[in-house]
């Protein structure tokens, strides 16, 4: 048996700047941080011919053809691996949350096939091989983000070029400047589950119109990716909350599904209670909000969110990246 796992992220600057609308034309640029909460791939040979698939429901097919699951089905055909296998998945967080959890669980299953044929790969190749099957494959309207932070790890600037290709860079920060961010982030759980399609395919259709705002909204959120890349280097982290503010305001205007009234009141709710600035991980809609508070106001934002139903996430950042946790395949 192979146990494979890959991490879910949260992105601190820049996001949405790598998704192909925007970066096939003007480049892309994300300040992105895995965090200690995994999607889990389990991969076994199976005594009889046939492949059984275990995730939110069961699936026991002849071929892979018959596969419901659109990205067990074409990881499976990318690695060319068409009978007798066992293959599980389990979730630390809800899916359709905004962390990423479709791409990780892309990465962890690559992996976990790769260890499964005794192959050793990159991080850099699980991350192209998981864009191929969701961009390329089945083409899902999302950027490189996840599948890169998820196999990489740690915190990261990713570069988009025009042409598609990605730059990665570690982020020199300090151990204690991560940690004090570490601290001064305070995750709750909207309740609300979200398609990202929906969201990015109105956010992509703005982006790509010749005139308008969108992308001069955009260019300010990729500014600010490098910006936060500065102060994470240069250690001045209470001005991310600051930067956080500006990008969701500019962010919320990228598309209508982006947020609503009741996601509106709990972020002003949090804003009333100290927090100096959040957002909406991921694609918007719903799904976790990430608020930066100083050490005094916390316990009040904390306790702002909890009366409102919202349920705080207790996270730290992962510096591992996409890994095999166990190996016990026999031949």
């Amino acid at each position: 048996m192979i146990i494979s796992r890959a991490p879910l992220r949260f992105s601190l600057g820049g996001g949405g700047s790598d998704l192909p609308a925007y970066a096939h034309v003007h480049g892309g640029y994300v300040v992105s941080a895995a965090i200690d909460k995994y999607v889990y791939v389990t991969a076994n040979r199976r005594f009889y011919d046939d492949i059984r698939l275990a995730y939110s429901k069961t699936e026991i097919v002849a071929e892979v053809d018959a596969i419901e699951h659109p990205i067990f089905r074409e990881a499976l055909k990318l690695m060319n691996l068409r009978q007798s296998i066992e293959l599980t998945s389990v979730a630390e967080l809800p899916a359709n949350s905004g962390l990423g959890s479709s791409s990780t669980f892309t990465v962890a299953l690559l992996n976990a096939l790769h260890a499964y044929q005794r192959e050793f790969v990159s991080s850099r190749q699980l991350a192209a091989e998981a864009c191929e099957i969701e961009i390329d494959r089945l083409g899902e309207p999302i950027g490189k983000q996840d599948q890169y932070i998820s196999a990489f790890g740690n915190v990261t600037a990713l570069t988009f070029a025009p042409d598609g290709s990605v730059q990665v860079e570690p982020v020199p920060v300090r151990d204690e400047v991560l940690d004090e961010l570490e601290s001064n982030l305070v995750i709750v759980y909207s309740g609300v589950e979200r398609h990202a399609r929906d969201v990015l395919s109105e956010e992509g259709a703005q982006l790509s119109k010749p005139k308008g705002s969108a992308a001069d909204d955009m260019h300010r959120i990729k500014a600010i990716g490098h910006e936060v890349y500065e102060l994470l280097t240069q250690g001045d982290v209470d001005r991310y909350g600051e930067l956080l503010h500006e990008h969701w305001g500019r962010k919320r205007k990228l598309a209508s599904s982006m947020t609503d009234g009741s996601l509106d009141e709990h972020y002003e709710a949090a804003r009333k209670a100290g927090a100096i600035g959040g957002k909406i991980m991921g694609a918007g809609g719903g799904g976790f909000f990430m608020f930066y508070v100083r050490p005094p106001d916390k316990r009040r934002v904390i306790e702002t969110m909890a009366k409102r139903g919202l349920k705080r996430l207790r996270f730290r950042f992962d510096l591992d990246g996409a890994r095999i946790v166990a190996n016990l395949h026999r031949s």
